[in-house]
C-alpha cells in the first residue's frame, strides 16, 4: 500500500481511533474452525492480525490431513487439534476453552471480509449486543451460488415462521458474540447447522442481536468448499424441526394431536351416521381405528402440555446463566456523552 494514498491515510486514521477507544482489543478472541484450509489459512491469520492487531487468534483444526495446522502456526496462531468430526463439535470446543470478552467467529475460507470485523466489534460494543452477523453480499456469482441463495433464504423463512423474527443471513459463518451469549450456548449440533442453532439460542432468549452487511468472495484457486448443498441442507431442516420440538412443544405436538383427532373424527361420522339410523355398529375396526387415533391424539397433547411446563423451566435456568454474565460494555458512540 502506497505510503500518502487515500487508503493509507483510511488505514492509519482506524488504528488512531481504535487507539482512543476505551476497550482493549485484546480481550477481543478470533475464532477460526478449520478442516484442509493450508491455502487459505495464513491470509485468513494475516489479514484478521491486520485488521484487530491487539486480538488473540486461535485456530482450531479439524483433523485436517493437510498442512493447516502447521501454516496457522507459521503466522503467529494459536493452535488446537479437534478430533471430532464436524464444525459444531469444533465450535463447542472453542466456546469451552477460549475465555474473552468478545468473541469473531470466522470461517478459515478466505472468502469473508476481515477489514470489517473492527466495525462489527464496535457495533456489538457501542449497542450492547450479543450477537452480531455480518451479511453476505457479493457481486460475484460463483462466491454465493444461486442453489446456496435459494436454500439460505427458504430455511431462514421457515425458522422465521415457527421462531418468530430472524436474520436475513441465518447461515453466514462471520458472527460475533458477546462472552455472556458464547458462556450461555448449549452447542447440541456436530455439524454445519450449529449456524441454524445459534439464530434459535438467540431468539428463545430475546438476546439483543444486529446484522451488518459486509463483502463476501469466491474461494481462492486451490480451495475446496466442505459444504454438500443437498446432504447439509437436509441436515438443517432436521435441526429446525429438532428445535422446533424442543422450545415449542406445545405448538409441535399440537400439529399431531389435530392431526389424529381430525382424522378420527372423519372415519367416525359415517359409522355414527349408520349408528343412528340402524343402532347397529357394522364396522368395528374402524370404529377400532377412531378410537385409537382419538387417544392417540390425547397422549400428544398432554405429552405437549407436559414439556412445554419443561420447557418454560429450562429457558429460565438458560436465562439466569445467561445473566449470571456481565453484558458487553457500552462503548460510547461518536459525539456523544
Amino acid at each position: 500500500m502506497p505510503f500518502g494514498s487515500a487508503q493509507a491515510v483510511k488505514f492509519n486514521l482506524h488504528f488512531l481511533y481504535l487507539s482512543m477507544l476505551p476497550f482493549d482489543f485484546s480481550r477481543v478472541a478470533i475464532l477460526i474452525p478449520c478442516y484442509n484450509e493450508a491455502a487459505t489459512v495464513e491470509a485468513v491469520v494475516r489479514n484478521f492480525r491486520s485488521a484487530l492487531p491487539d486480538a488473540s487468534i486461535y485456530v482450531f483444526d479439524n483433523n485436517s490431513s493437510d498442512s493447516t495446522a502447521d501454516l496457522a502456526r507459521g503466522v503467529g496462531a494459536v493452535v488446537a487439534n479437534v478430533s471430532d468430526r464436524g464444525k459444531g463439535n469444533v465450535i463447542r470446543r472453542m466456546f469451552a476453552d477460549i475465555d474473552a470478552e468478545v468473541y469473531v467467529l470466522v470461517d478459515g475460507d478466505d472468502t469473508y471480509d476481515a477489514s470489517a470485523a473492527p466495525r462489527l466489534v464496535l457495533k456489538l460494543l457501542a449497542d450492547g449486543l450479543d450477537m452480531v452477523v455480518a451479511t453476505r453480499h457479493s457481486a460475484e456469482q460463483e462466491a454465493y451460488r444461486l442453489g446456496h441463495r435459494f436454500g439460505n433464504i427458504a430455511l431462514t423463512q421457515c425458522v422465521g415462521l415457527i421462531f418468530g423474527r430472524t436474520f436475513t443471513d441465518m447461515l453466514s459463518g462471520y458472527r460475533l458474540f458477546s462472552r455472556r451469549y458464547v458462556k450461555s450456548f448449549p452447542a447440541h449440533s456436530k455439524n454445519f447447522e450449529i449456524e441454524t442453532e445459534f439464530t434459535v439460542h438467540a431468539l428463545e432468549l430475546s438476546m439483543p442481536v444486529a446484522e451488518m452487511a459486509t463483502e463476501y468472495k469466491s474461494r481462492p484457486e486451490g480451495s475446496m468448499s466442505k459444504l454438500n448443498t443437498y446432504r447439509d441442507g437436509l441436515r438443517i431442516l432436521m435441526m429446525i424441526v429438532k428445535l422446533f420440538r424442543a422450545e415449542r412443544p406445545l405448538a409441535f405436538y399440537s400439529i399431531g394431536f389435530f392431526v389424529c383427532a381430525l382424522s378420527a373424527i372423519i372415519l367416525a361420522l359415517p359409522l355414527f351416521a349408520t349408528y343412528m339410523d340402524t343402532g347397529l355398529v357394522p364396522r368395528f375396526p374402524t370404529a377400532i381405528l377412531c378410537t385409537s387415533l382419538m387417544l392417540f391424539a390425547t397422549i400428544l397433547l398432554v405429552c405437549g402440555i407436559v414439556l412445554d411446563a419443561v420447557t418454560h423451566a429450562r429457558a429460565e435456568i438458560r436465562r439466569l446463566a445467561y445473566l449470571s454474565y456481565p453484558a458487553p460494555r457500552y462503548l460510547p458512540g461518536p459525539g456523544t456523552k
